[in-house]
């Protein structure tokens, strides 16, 4: 690597808005998050799936071709 042209790399501390702190390394030392791998609906089991099956019937009620 050439010298004096590479941002320092080293320890950061991350922080998200649920409360979490998470220790890494970056070239930022500090930063802060909205969601993480706690609070996060995905990760966590929480996320709702919208039923998707319904909705080509839907349309086509409201906006299909009229018989």
């Amino acid at each position: 690597m050439q010298k004096d042209i590479h941002p320092e790399y080293g320890e950061a501390v991350i922080t998200c808005t649920c409360g979490n702190v998470m220790n890494m390394r970056s070239t930022v030392k500090q930063m802060h998050v909205n969601t993480c791998s706690a609070c996060h609906p995905f990760y966590t089991g929480r996320a709702q799936y919208l039923d998707t099956a319904g909705r080509v019937e839907q349309f086509n009620r409201r906006y299909g071709v009229k018989k």
